[in-house]
């Protein structure tokens, strides 16, 4: 199954909810954005491009079953709902269950050893960041803890306009810039 078949399967089981969809839609492209700016392999990226549009694939059931979306109870119930979504599509079942990996670890950055996993952590954190869900200081902390790639790092930065002193990019594209220190 195609990419474009994930998606549009995704976007129909999230049964109208716009705000589920937009963000999913988000973390696509920038994990999608990030790993062809990081050159990870093409295996690799189309792993990390379900895994993106599928990382929040538990929220309505969340929402039913505990009242919220916690991080950790969507990579709990997120694995299975994965797992069967996932099951005729025609993906291997090596490929089925790497992405119910990341799924069931996309709110965990302790412990990530792969670029897939990296990715999508920083391309989900970028996308909740735009929400407004995240403090000026959550956000360095993130950067300069979690965040690994160099791509992600510099997209986390434009999009939320925060620039470093050294950062040539950020004082062509905007201005006036929040600056930092890295």
């Amino acid at each position: 199954m195609t990419i474009s078949r994930i998606m549009e399967k995704m976007i129909a089981f999230s049964e109208g909810n716009i705000h589920d969809i937009d963000h999913f839609i988000r973390v696509w492209t920038y994990a999608k954005t990030i790993g062809e700016l990081e050159n990870i392999d093409d295996e690799t990226l189309f792993i990390l491009e379900i895994a993106a549009i599928t990382h929040d694939i538990a929220c309505p059931l969340c929402r039913e079953k505990y009242g919220n979306t916690n991080g950790k109870y969507q990579e709990e119930e997120g694995t299975l709902l994965v797992k069967k979504f996932l099951s005729g599509t025609g993906l291997s079942e090596a490929q089925i269950e790497r992405v119910a990996f990341l799924v069931g670890h996309h709110h965990t950055a302790k412990g990530i050893d792969s670029v897939d996993w990296q990715i999508l952590v920083e391309a989900d954190y970028i996308a909740n960041a735009t929400e407004g869900s995240s403090s000026e200081q959550s956000i360095n902390n993130f950067m300069q803890r979690i965040m690994k790639t160099e791509s992600g790092k510099r997209i986390l930065r434009s999009v939320l306009c925060i620039c470093a002193e050294d950062d040539d990019i950020c004082e062509d594209i905007h201005d006036p810039c929040l600056r930092f220190q890295r």
